[in-house]
């Protein structure tokens, strides 16, 4: 048989057994004759090592209340022996003895193998999960790009990103801040998640500006509140925030700032609030810098660059969009024309230096008095023009004269000594009356301005609606 057997009496003394057992339990003929007391069998097993004393004492027990059981022996070789036990009837018990190492070993094997495919599996699907979050994460950061790239503004922009931190990190509160033209302060640009928009910051108010990289804080960690943050009285104070700085072509010119007080960014396809924060910073910056280029070289292509007004080329485009927009609205505009009297005995006079101090004054008045829509333009030389929507003829009289009296009144100051007062004179045509198209409207502006010259100069003329 592949199995020992050993039969017990009730009082516990071996009856029979059989010659495997000396294999399988690795002993000695000496070790198990007919007659040793179980009792001696069992401590000797504990002696070898094979049980311990607590498996010997409830054997016994077993034993003795004749109920089957069964345990494992380890063999000091390493082999592994079950020992199955079954009562009989009338008393004592049958002990079979199995060599199960191979088994044993088999079943650990399977046991390590399975836990193993169980652990793959699972790093298979945390990998999946991390790739589809990664994945959307990368999708919502190209159509924050897509829309960024597209805007045509900044106010466009602030209003981009208001609507993606709103949709992307629910429970989030943040803003946007951007240095104003003195760089002394960071205006509130836009803000989500509270009604009340922080006006502005200074910048040694925030780490991240202080420090020059983004700044995380966390109560688990040593770090510490902005002054803008602490200063904004936020009730409970916020447990975790982060400031990006907004840097464009090399330089900062604005910050993010997103509190993180809720986890509900967690039911998104954003797994790290944190990281997610910093990339967005990378794109807004991004984004902030093609604006600003972008409205530096339009500013450069319809900027006067001496007086700061709108140039000819500007000019000439309002002028087509306004009849265009006109002739669909059936509505009208006006036109004033005008220029500096006598400007070239004054440059004769006092040198071109001082006729640009003219000019720039022209055009620091023409900024002060037309500041509700009207497009005041650079037309040529002394030559200035102011496009006035919604304007009829009398209402825009009332500017050009307006205006005539504001330069009549300006000083200028040259050299230490004031200059001779300026004056202007002005023509004035209205669309559709006086022309359907650019050239008639500026051709019948200038002929009233002639004429303005013609009746002393210093004053205002209208031109006729045309037959």
């Amino acid at each position: 048989m592949e199995q020992g057997i050993i039969v017990w009496s009730d009082s516990g003394v071996c009856l029979m057994h059989n010659d495997r057992v000396y294999d399988v339990l690795e002993l000695r003929p000496s070790d198990l004759t007919v007659g040793t007391k179980r009792e001696d069998f069992l401590g000797a097993a504990v002696n070898r090592g094979e049980i311990t004393k607590s498996q010997m004492h409830d054997a016994q027990q077993r034993f003795s209340a004749q109920r089957p059981f069964h345990f494992d022996r380890q063999l000091p070789s390493g082999r592994v022996v079950t020992t199955n036990i079954r009562p009989v009837r009338g008393g004592g018990s049958v002990v079979t003895l199995t060599d199960v190492t191979i088994a044993r070993r088999n079943e650990a094997e399977l046991t390590k193998a399975k836990a193993a495919a169980e652990e793959a599996h699972l790093t298979a699907q945390v990998a999946l999960v991390e790739q589809q979050v990664q994945q959307g994460t990368a999708r919502i950061l190209a159509e924050l790009d897509e829309w960024l790239q597209t805007c045509k503004s900044l106010d466009e922009l602030f209003l981009i990103v208001r609507t993606f931190m709103e949709k992307t990190l629910p429970g989030s509160e943040g803003e946007l801040y951007i240095y104003s033209n003195s760089r002394d302060v960071l205006d509130g640009a836009c803000g989500w998640g509270h009604e009340k928009l922080h006006d502005h910051i200074v910048p040694d108010s925030c780490w991240s500006l202080r420090r020059g990289r983004a700044y995380t804080y966390s109560t688990e960690t040593v770090s510490f509140h902005c002054e803008h943050v602490n200063a904004q009285h936020h009730d409970p104070a916020p447990d975790d925030f982060i400031c990006v700085p907004i840097i464009a072509h090399g330089d900062t010119v604005g910050l993010l700032h997103v509190r993180l007080k809720d986890k509900c960014y967690l039911d998104t396809n954003v797994l790290d609030a944190h990281a997610f924060t910093l990339k967005c910073g990378e794109h807004v910056s991004l984004a902030v810098a093609n604006v600003k280029l972008r409205d530096e070289l339009r500013d450069q292509s319809t900027r006067d660059p001496l007086t700061g007004l709108y140039n000819r080329r500007y000019f000439l485009e309002t002028m087509r969009a306004q009849i265009a927009l006109c002739e669909r609205k059936n509505s009208q505009f006006s036109l004033i024309a005008f220029d500096a009297d006598k400007f070239k005995s004054f440059n004769d006079n006092h040198g071109h230096d001082a006729g640009d101090m003219v000019l720039r004054a022209i055009g620091t008045k023409l900024t002060e008095i037309f500041d509700k829509g009207e497009i005041p333009c650079r037309y040529g030389g002394e030559e200035f023009a102011v496009i006035v929507p919604d304007t009829d003829k009398a209402a825009a009289t009332v500017a050009a004269e307006r205006l005539r009296t504001a330069i009549e009144s300006v000083t200028i100051r040259y050299g230490g000594k004031a200059l001779p007062p300026v004056t202007v004179s002005s023509g004035v045509a209205t669309f559709p009356g006086c022309g359907m198209v650019p050239q008639d409207l500026i051709r019948q502006a200038d002929d009233a301005l002639y004429q303005a010259k013609a009746d002393g100069r210093n004053c205002v003329r209208v031109a006729p609606d045309l037959e």
